[in-house]
This record gives C-alpha cells, structure tokens and sequence, in this order.
C-alpha cells in the first residue's frame, strides 16, 4: 500500500510538471530588424537628417559664429581699444559661449534622441502590438529580445510572423536556414 501510494505521487508530480511545461512556451524577435524592415523608417531617416542640418545644425552654427564674432573683437584690442567694463562683458560671454559649446554635443544628442523617440514611437507601438497579437495567436507566453538569447531555435522565431502581420516583406538572408549562394566570394 505504501508503494502505491509513492508510485501515485511520483504519477502526480511527472504530470503536474507536464502540464507546467506545457503552458509555458517561449518565443523571440529581433524588434529592431523588424523596425529598419518597417517602410515608415526611410521617411523618419530622412526627417531626422532634416531635423540634424536645419535645427540642430543650425543652432550650432549661430553659437559658434557669435562665439568667433566676439573672440575676434577680444583679439583686435590692440588695433581698436575696449572700454573695461565692455571687455569683461565680452570675456564674460566668451566664457559662457565656450561652455555652451563644450556641451552643446550632450545637449544636441538629447535634442536627437528625443526628436527620434517622437517620430519612432508610433511604429514601435505598432510593431509592439503585432509582436502581442503573434504570440496571443501562437500561444507564446514569454517573447524574448533575439540578443538576450544565445541559444535559441528558429521555430521559435517570431520574424516573419510578425512581418506578415505587419505586411512587410523579409530579405531572404534574415529568413531562418539562409544559405548564401556557392561562388559568389571575393577573388
């Protein structure tokens, strides 16, 4: 009777960790491959180019050439005397441009940064919605970023469900078992 009683609860735990493993089912994406697949980002990139030369370009440009304005003014004081009040002003301002420089390169990466995350939220909550829609359908409970994983199989792959969700088209080398054609390497 003891025996049976072990062999039943030995039967319990096998299935109880069955049916476990059975509800757990793991997926991944690489989300920034399926971001650059996405055809608003061409538009986006050219924005942001736009965005880079005309407003923070610009602004650059007008410290730095007040900048050399006022340093030249300082220099020529030889030729054209400065009150000393006035030559302190501009000492005072030069110090404050030369500042304004040395960090304008944080400041212009941050302007950057959150003019992109403006014109990219819209298509990351899109594909953020497709990679949920994917994994509800398929079952997945947990999707993985593809670079936390270092082993992972390609059937749990979620690219090209996603990107036929999304209508996007997959180069044939992202697609998994790509093999590059024989013949064409370097001479």
């Amino acid at each position: 009777m003891k025996k049976l009683k072990v062999l039943v609860a030995a039967v319990c735990l096998v299935l109880v960790t069955n049916v476990s493993q059975a509800q757990t089912k793991i997926g991944y994406i690489d989300a920034e491959t399926v971001l650059y697949l996405m055809p608003e980002v061409a538009k986006i990139d050219s924005l942001m180019r736009i965005y880079q030369a005309d407003t923070i370009g610009r602004e650059y440009t007008s410290l730095l050439q007040n900048y050399q304005h006022k340093d030249s003014i300082l220099r020529d004081t030889v030729a054209h005397p400065l009150a000393p009040a006035v030559k302190e002003q501009y000492q005072k301002d030069l110090f404050q441009l030369t500042q304004t420089l040395q960090s304008w390169n944080e400041l212009a990466q941050q302007a950057y940064q959150n003019k992109q995350n403006q014109l990219l939220g819209p298509v990351m909550k899109k594909i953020n919605d497709a990679i949920n829609a994917v994994a509800k359908e398929k079952g997945y409970t947990h999707v993985f970023s593809r670079e936390t994983l270092l082993v992972a199989p390609d059937a749990d792959n979620l690219l090209q469900a996603v990107a036929k969700k999304l209508n996007i088209t997959v180069p044939p080398q992202l697609l998994p078992g790509y093999k590059p054609p024989v013949g064409g390497g370097i001479r």
